[in-house]
């Protein structure tokens, strides 16, 4: 019988599976019968014959909870292989690595429109569909199983539908984020939903640790999902018909979302910087040269200083000025230098 052991050591948890470790301050705990199943449960779950669909790193520990909990996932759908790093070698994703590792076939589609790629999945007479950070998909793909094609989106629907539930959450200076478990349809992150999970999100926490926590729940709602719908009690609310005034998007963040505006308040541009943490990462210049800002901290304070002018002491202090305070950097990276700690760049720079 395979197991997932939750352990608890003074207030952090972890979550131990075979193939996966993570360590969060956060994990939502669910019914026991999701993580501890007998043989007969896992019999049961080995008849539903499921396709997961997804890329990145975010995907496989919902990937990884399927298998590790008995259900049966007799494909995986993925990116084709990119060109990446110096030598622009072909990389797998890390979806399709954790697949190959448990000899799933894989599926890597250019169009999900293509006639082969559809004989295909359908050749696999799947009953259900998984999506975890996959692309778009067209109505042939999400209405072929029977029990239809589900996502697991990081954010509270109908909140944060778009590309980057994450970095927006935290941008803003949410309080609280969480996972969703919805039906796909026609407009995207619309369909109805099944379950929801609450994450709390930390004054000072990055997107990159949120994105660990989420990632941890977005897998545990997952197997509460997939059961009610193997067992037939799964609910299906629509989502709140909330007007556009009040909703807010996660569309897709390029570069000219994560330059500093010093102009902005110092509260934003701490939120910011967190919110694109670790990638994209927040920027700004200095002396012409594009400096990452990784971790910061914000002081308020009154001051007479231009906005976004520098200041320091050249060996332990490096800080803009903006609206109400300062924004003190952490952890930087200069064009063309590597990733560091503000005092030993300020060992190295001359202002």
């Amino acid at each position: 019988m395979k197991v997932q052991i939750l352990f608890l050591i003074s207030g952090t948890r972890l979550l131990i599976c075979p193939a996966l470790l993570i360590r969060a301050n956060y994990i939502f705990i669910f019914s026991i019968q999701y993580l501890l199943l007998n043989s007969k449960t896992s019999n049961t779950f080995a008849s539903m014959r499921i396709i997961f669909m997804g890329t990145p790193e975010f995907a496989v520990a919902s990937l990884d909870a399927l298998v590790q909990n008995g259900y049966n996932v007799v494909a995986v759908v993925t990116a084709p292989d990119k060109p990446a790093g110096r030598g622009l070698q072909l990389q797998q994703s890390e979806v399709k690595q954790y697949a190959l590792s448990r000899n799933i076939p894989v599926l890597q589609p250019e169009k999900l429109k293509n006639p082969d790629f559809i004989e295909e999945l359908r050749s696999y007479k799947a009953d259900l569909q998984v999506v975890v950070a996959f692309r778009m998909l067209p109505e042939i793909v999400w209405d072929m199983p029977p029990l239809g094609t589900i996502n697991v989106h990081a954010s509270l629907l109908p909140q944060y539908r778009g590309a980057a539930p994450i970095n927006w959450a935290v941008i803003n200076g949410e309080s609280v984020s969480g996972v969703t478990t919805f039906k796909l349809q026609h407009a995207i992150d619309t369909g109805n939903i099944l379950f929801t999970v609450e994450v709390p999100i930390r004054e000072d926490e990055t997107a990159g640790e949120l994105y660990a926590e989420l990632m941890t729940a977005g897998a545990g709602v997952l197997l509460k999902t997939v059961a009610a719908l193997k067992e037939g009690n799964a609910p299906e609310l629509v989502q709140n018909n909330i007007p556009e005034s009040e909703l807010k998007h996660a569309p897709k963040i390029f570069k000219e979302d994560c330059k500093i505006k010093w102009e902005d308040t110092v509260d934003n541009i701490y939120n910011l910087i967190r919110g694109l943490s670790p990638y994209p990462t927040a920027f700004t210049l200095l002396n012409d040269k594009t400096l990452k800002i990784f971790k910061a901290e914000k002081e308020h304070t009154k001051h007479a200083h231009a906005l976004g002018s520098v200041h320091t002491d050249q060996k332990t202090f490096l800080k803009f000025a903006a609206d109400g305070g300062y924004i003190s950097l952490v952890e930087l990276q200069l064009e063309g230098k590597k990733k560091m700690g503000v005092v030993e760049f300020l060992r190295g720079y001359r202002f």
